[in-house]
């Protein structure tokens, strides 16, 4: 792991500028009643997301003005190359002051070393500190790096323990955050001793060792971080008495994202919160709205609170999973965006004092007078140009192709343009927010917002004792079946792909997946067929009233690989080949699809196919699919899908008895996704991998 980030050849003092404060200083300078926000973003798993995140940054920054944002970090620095590239592009190329998250366990001290070094090079002078997963140290040396004495080692067993060592090595030069959690922090799945008070002696132990700032896990429990704050301020200790506290929130997207999400961050939703939800969970639209509403009233809440417990500016941060809609409708309508300099407010004047015919194309909250004139195009400045067709132009000052002349004189990146387009409105904010809802895994990979959720890569999501009492120690593969069985039957609550249970429409495939897993099969994702039922139905129902929903039956299994080349060799019959698409990929990275030819046809490759498994019609909208399966997306997932097998077998130990079989098996599978296309037989799929 030692050397596989970027060589940052970058002067510290480059580009030196406002975005190389502190927060601390960029805080201390704002005027004492000040509203302001911040932003947190994860790295794409995807190149295609990864470049669409540049563009969504860039028109969030010029419509919201966050005072910082805050980069992700993946456990055990899985995400680090991504991270820093991200960050890059906003310290670097957007001028944003950057918070990179900086998670100590399971890393060695040189990969600690060059992160905080790489940052330095970007004029990076802001860490969030964190602990990530609990550690393993053995698993996770660097097997290039040279083995040391114990007592020359650093070892990072918590938060703290990061903090004191940038400290020790970087002086001041950081301004360094740390987590704090309003209802307590906990590694388990169910927490019973869960609690503030629990945590405040290690809180304290933070900030005595150097913390500028605390920054909140997200909440909706508005008692609960009322009792947080007013008991840090008023803490004997007195190391919260003047400390910025930043309260972290989450725009609610989707019904399922928030459960999962809250399940993991052990977050709880007060029961009058759940029932606004519950009361539109099938339509993802209203649980956005009501989303919206119920963040803006948190918003709300907590500057009352703050105005009680401490003096000086408020700020909010906001975890918005990379996505754009709500978060900019929350930030607008609780005036959190900070007003225009003088300089932009004559910037401003000039654009709408423009002598050019000027109509905007975007109506901006319906503020903004429609005078009726023709809108002069970028083609026209400086003077008037020929358009020319059918070639490029040979004399740019005087000629102009047809798509250049169409693109507006008036700078799109004005600033209320700019808000109206992360808004969603007129034909380019439409465009902007096109990937409106998570993507998480089945979502589309060239969304900003593909990836996890959460952000913090490949992980068990339960400590080791948890893993040990939930799975036990598996020696033979009649184990792992059995783990996936008990899992299918609500006798396990998770399994190491997946924390979460099962929905309602599994109940109607059950049976099929015990037999799957049963042949040593095992399914992480699975669908039953859907031809037509009302978007009302209780199980398979979900988007507006009075639509139509449809799905394709799919399932994802792991498959031994000699079980693999008979099954392929099936799919690819002349009889079946044209009903059934599939991918399929090894540790090793060897990738197969249907859209390749193989043994049994000789027509070459087909264009790369993309699946809408799940759709909906809807009223006076466009189809709408909010699940996709394609090669890119299966390919990303699959890295994590294979990793999770590692991180399975470091539970046990090297050398032993279940850690081999893991391995072993991670080794010999594929990992397969099959879609069948008739999504009128239901048991058409089955009658593919059980017979």
């Amino acid at each position: 792991m030692g050397e596989f980030l970027p060589s940052l050849e970058l002067p510290v003092e480059a580009g030196k500028n406002h975005a190389m404060d502190k927060i601390t200083d960029k805080i201390a300078a704002l005027p004492a009643e000040t509203n302001y926000c911040s932003l947190e973003f994860f790295p794409p798993k995807t190149a295609m997301g990864f470049s669409n995140l540049r563009d969504r940054l860039d028109r969030m920054a010029r419509a919201l003005r966050p005072l910082f944002v805050n980069v992700t970090w993946g456990a055990g620095g899985s995400t680090a190359t991504k991270s820093l590239e991200l960050a890059e592009i906003c310290q670097r190329e957007l001028g944003l002051t950057t918070c990179l998250h900086l998670t100590c366990t399971n890393m060695s001290r040189k990969l600690i070393d060059k992160t905080l070094e790489d940052a330095k090079a970007l004029g990076i002078r802001n860490i969030l500190a964190l602990r990530g997963d609990p550690p393993r140290r053995a698993e996770y040396r660097d097997s290039n790096e040279p083995q040391t004495d114990d007592d020359e080692e650093e070892e990072f067993h918590w938060a703290v323990d990061l903090v004191r060592y940038i400290r020790k090595t970087h002086g001041d030069y950081f301004c360094i955050g740390v987590a704090a959690y309003p209802e307590g922090h906990a590694d388990e799945s169910h927490p019973l001793g869960q609690s503030l008070e629990h945590d405040l002696p290690y809180l304290v132990e933070k900030v005595q060792a150097g913390a500028d700032f605390l920054m909140t896990q997200l909440f909706f429990d508005i008692a609960a971080y009322d009792h947080f704050e007013k008991t840090l301020r008023e803490h004997p200790s007195g190391a919260f008495k003047d400390i910025v506290i930043i309260p972290g929130l989450m725009p609610i997207q989707s019904y399922q994202m928030i459960k999962r999400t809250t399940k993991l961050s052990h977050a709880k939703i007060p029961d009058a919160l759940m029932d606004r939800l519950e009361a539109v969970r099938g339509d993802d639209e209203r649980v956005k709205e009501v989303g919206v509403d119920i963040v803006s009233e948190l918003v709300e809440q907590i500057k009352e609170i703050k105005g009680r417990t401490a003096e000086g500016p408020k700020g909010f941060h906001f975890y918005t999973l990379n996505l754009e809609k709500a978060v900019s409708f929350i930030i607008e309508r609780t005036g959190l965006i900070p007003p225009e300099t003088p300089e932009e407010e004559e910037l401003q004047s000039a654009v709408r004092h423009n002598p050019l015919p000027d109509i905007r194309l975007l109506r901006i909250n319906g503020s903004v007078p429609d005078d009726g004139r023709r809108k002069g195009s970028i083609g026209s400045d400086p003077r008037d140009r020929v358009i020319v067709q059918g070639r490029s132009t040979s004399y740019p000052d005087w000629e102009a192709t047809a798509q250049e002349a169409s693109i507006p004189a008036e700078p799109i990146n004005s600033r209320a343009n700019t808000l109206a387009i992360s808004e969603g409105e007129g034909v380019l904010g439409r465009e902007a927010t096109w990937d409106d809802f998570p993507n998480g895994r089945w979502g589309d990979a060239r969304s900003p917002a593909y990836g996890q959720i959460d952000g913090y890569g490949v992980s068990l999501h339960v400590t080791v004792a948890q893993a040990l009492r939930i799975w036990g120690t598996p020696r033979t593969t009649e184990d792992i079946n059995n783990v996936f069985i008990r899992h299918l039957k609500g006798e396990l609550t998770t399994i190491p792909w997946s924390e979460e249970g099962f929905s309602p429409e599994t109940d109607k495939i059950r049976d099929q997946l015990i037999k799957l897993n049963s042949k040593g099969w095992w399914s992480l994702a699975s669908q039953p067929a859907v031809n037509g039922l009302r978007s009302s139905d209780p199980t398979f129902g979900w988007g507006p009233a009075n639509g139509f929903v449809f799905q394709k039956a799919f399932v994802e299994f792991f498959i031994p690989s000699a079980d693999w080349k008979v099954l392929e060799q099936k799919l690819r019959h002349p009889d079946l080949k044209d009903d059934v698409c599939f991918y399929a990929i090894n540790a090793a990275g060897d990738f197969v699809s249907s859209d390749a030819a193989g043994s049994l046809e000789a027509e070459g490759e087909k264009e790369a196919s993309t699946n809408a498994v799940t759709w909906g019609v809807f009223p006076g909208k466009e189809i709408v699919t909010p699940t996709i399966i394609e090669e890119v997306s299966f390919r990303a997932w699959s890295e994590e899908a294979f990793g999770i097998w590692g991180e399975w077998a470091k539970i046990y130990g090297k050398g032993s008895e279940s850690e081999k079989l893991l391995e072993k098996i991670r080794g010999d599978s594929w990992l397969v996704n099959i879609i069948h296309h008739d999504f009128i037989d239901s048991d058409a799929i089955w009658k593919v991998l059980l017979n």
